[in-house]
C-alpha cells in the first residue's frame, strides 16, 4: 500500500472517529480502511489506535502522528493546487470505463473526435456490464446507465438510452407478428441478463402495459442477444441505438413502433472528493456536448 494514501486514510479515520464513517467518506471498505492503518502501523512498529468494538481513541504516539500527516499532506495539497493553476492542457492517463453496448457502438466512434480535442491525454477504457467501483478501482470517470443509488458520486446527467422491441423477419413468419404488447407472452424471447427481471413497460396515450415475458434465452451481452435475434431466436428488448441499422437493412423488424418504452436514465459519475484536471474538465465537457446533458444542470 502507497504511504501516502495510508497516510490519507488514517487521518480520515481520525477525523470522522470511526473507521466505518471514513470507509463511506473515501468511498471503500471499512476493511480496506484498517488494512492501510494496520499498514502504517507495522511500518511504524507501534499502534496509532486503540481500538475496541465500539469506539477508538489515538494513542499517545498516533496523536503526534496524525498532525504530522495533516502537515505533509496539507503541503502536498499546496503543491497539487500550484501544479494544477499552471497547468491548463489537457495531458496524462484517464481511465473510464461504459456499459459494453454503449461503449463498442457509441462511445468509441465518438473518441476520435475527443482525441482531436485533446490529443494529448492516454485512454484506458474499460467496457463491463458490471456497475464498477470506479473509487476502489481507480476509475476517473464512468459512463452508466441506469439509477444511481450512490450518494458518492458527482452524476452528469446525459441522453436517456430509447429502447426498441424487434424480431427477426424470420421469427415473425414462424410465430407470427404480436399486434399487441400483452401477446408478448406467447412468444419466445432474448433476454440481457442484467435486466431481465425488470418488466417490460410501455405506454400509448393513457394505456399502460407492464409485461414480464419468459425469457426462453438469457445472455451478459447486449451484441451476443442482437445476433441472437437476428438468427430468429426470439424477441428483444434492446437500446435503439444498437438495433437502429439492422431495422433499416431489413434484418429486424421493430414491434409496437407506436408504443413509448420506458427510457433507461444515462449519466456520467465521478467521485466527489476528485480534482477536477484539466483532463477530467475535458472529457465532462466531451461527454456532455456529445451525448447530451440535461440542460437545466450547470457546467
Amino acid at each position: 500500500m502507497g504511504l501516502f494514501r495510508s497516510m490519507q486514510v488514517f487521518v480520515m479515520a481520525v477525523q470522522e472517529g470511526s473507521m466505518s464513517a471514513a470507509a463511506v467518506r473515501l468511498g471503500m471498505s471499512p476493511a480496506m480502511v484498517g488494512q492501510h492503518v494496520a499498514a502504517l502501523e507495522e511500518r511504524l512498529g507501534t499502534r496509532l489506535l486503540n481500538r475496541t468494538t465500539r469506539r477508538q481513541s489515538l494513542t499517545d504516539f498516533g496523536t503526534s502522528y496524525v498532525e504530522q500527516c495533516r502537515d505533509i499532506l496539507d503541503r502536498v495539497a499546496v503543491a497539487d493546487r500550484d501544479a494544477e493553476t499552471s497547468q491548463t492542457k489537457a495531458r496524462g492517463q484517464l481511465r473510464m470505463t461504459a456499459p459494453t453496448t454503449f461503449g463498442a457502438e457509441v462511445l468509441m466512434p465518438a473518441l476520435q473526435r475527443y482525441r482531436a480535442l485533446a490529443p494529448e491525454v492516454t485512454l484506458d477504457i474499460t467496457l463491463t456490464d458490471r456497475n464498477v467501483d470506479i473509487v476502489e478501482e481507480g476509475f476517473d470517470i464512468a459512463f452508466r446507465i441506469g439509477e444511481l443509488p450512490d450518494s458518492r458520486l458527482i452524476a452528469r446527467s446525459l441522453t436517456a438510452y430509447r429502447m426498441m422491441i424487434c424480431a427477426a423477419p424470420d421469427y415473425l413468419v414462424w410465430r407470427g407478428t404480436p399486434k399487441h404488447p400483452s401477446e408478448l407472452s406467447s412468444h419466445e424471447v432474448v433476454g440481457f441478463t442484467p435486466a431481465s427481471r425488470s418488466p417490460w413497460r410501455l405506454s400509448k396515450g393513457n394505456e399502460e402495459v407492464e409485461v414480464a415475458p419468459h425469457m426462453s434465452i438469457t445472455v451478459n451481452n447486449g451484441q451476443a442477444v442482437r445476433t441472437a435475434a437476428r438468427a430468429g431466436l426470439g424477441v428483444i428488448m434492446q437500446p435503439a441505438i444498437l438495433l437502429a441499422s439492422d431495422v433499416q437493412a431489413g434484418q429486424l423488424v421493430q414491434l409496437f413502433p407506436e408504443w413509448h418504452l420506458r427510457e433507461r436514465p444515462m449519466s456520467l459519475i465521478y467521485y466527489r472528493d476528485r480534482r477536477m484536471t484539466p483532463r477530467l474538465r475535458s472529457i465532462i465537457s466531451f461527454a456532455i456536448a456529445e451525448f447530451g446533458a440535461d440542460p437545466e444542470e450547470p457546467a
